[in-house]
């Protein structure tokens, strides 16, 4: 499952492949959405959810409240459930779906970070990522990724900065479960599943705000 982007989306792989996905972009409503993916996908794969044996879970980077949607979900059915959570970089997903279209490397994959920012990360190929994900301004990063592609929403929002967009645009929960399947079986250690966030949350507590007392 992730949640790091507008996506929500959840999808069941049985190490084999997908059996079943569920994707619906909205980006005010994770809370809402999530839950009723996992029951559709379950039911769409005629199963049930004690027959999972472990939870992949998107840790970002993703704006706070999106994005813990997703993990506080994953930890709590991997508690329920006593199976094992993985973490996996939502961007590494969203590279791995843009090499099953047939993009090959090298490219950039670009998310939207709102405050006319973007999360980034270069990659060599589908499956290889090279340096840690960052966020910046399009503007101050377009020379340094000219003339590769980019993948995803971010690049669709400022094309001045990056003009040869591809997609797909969000994470599809199908393509980072292969993804972590692949590296599963590859004997490869996952993240932990913590939060990528690359900058402090939008909503904070107001400074110097009046306390009022009872007289």
């Amino acid at each position: 499952m992730d949640t790091a982007t507008p996506a929500v989306t959840v999808a069941l792989h049985d190490g084999t492949s997908v059996i079943a996905s569920s994707g619906q972009v909205d980006a005010r409503r994770h809370g809402e959405l999530l839950l009723p993916a996992v029951d559709r996908v379950l039911a769409e794969a005629g199963t049930k959810l004690d027959a999972v044996t472990g939870v992949v879970v998107g840790v970002g980077p993703g704006p706070y409240t999106g994005l813990r949607v997703g993990l506080v979900t994953a930890a709590t059915f991997g508690s329920a459930l006593s199976v094992p959570v993985h973490g996996l970089c939502t961007l590494d997903g969203i590279a791995y779906a843009a090499g099953q279209d047939g993009l090959e490397g090298p490219f950039v994959v670009a998310t939207d970070a709102r405050r006319k920012e973007v999360y980034w990360a270069r990659y060599e190929n589908a499956r290889t990522r090279t340096g840690e994900p960052a966020v910046d301004r399009p503007a101050d990063i377009a020379r340094a990724v000219a003339g590769l592609p980019v993948v995803g929403a971010g690049a669709r929002l400022y094309p001045e900065s990056f003009p040869d967009a591809r997609g797909p645009e969000h994470v599809s929960a199908g393509a980072l479960a292969a993804l972590a399947a692949e590296r599963l079986a590859a004997g490869r250690e996952l993240r932990e599943p913590q939060p990528l966030y690359l900058r402090r949350p939008d909503a904070q507590v107001p400074k110097n705000y009046k306390v009022v007392t009872p007289k």
